[in-house]
């Protein structure tokens, strides 16, 4: 399951990674690509609209640091709302 989730979640973000700058269409792409994949994962359809929910707008109006891509921004946004999700602690 885990497996599938990640392969799921890099071709994602192998996609957005190769854009040089996103626009709401590419987010909105990316992000259903991802709830696709929580669901494939068996995570509930609330839960994935309420993960969706909380990146978009974080990826919309996210300053891109010159060092990085918005590929990488997305994919850091990603990672700390899936943190939250699940707890920050062991």
């Amino acid at each position: 399951m885990f497996e599938n989730l990640t392969n799921k979640f890099e071709e994602v973000f192998s996609s957005l990674k190769k854009a040089p700058s996103l626009d709401e269409k590419q987010v909105d792409e990316g992000l259903r690509g991802i709830r696709q994949a929580l669901l494939e994962a068996d995570v509930s359809l609330e839960v994935a609209k309420e993960f969706v929910e909380k990146v978009k707008p974080k990826a919309l109006g996210q300053e891109i640091i010159r060092s990085t891509s918005p590929g990488d921004m997305v994919v850091k946004i990603v990672y700390d709302e899936l943190v939250n999700l699940l707890g920050e602690k062991k």
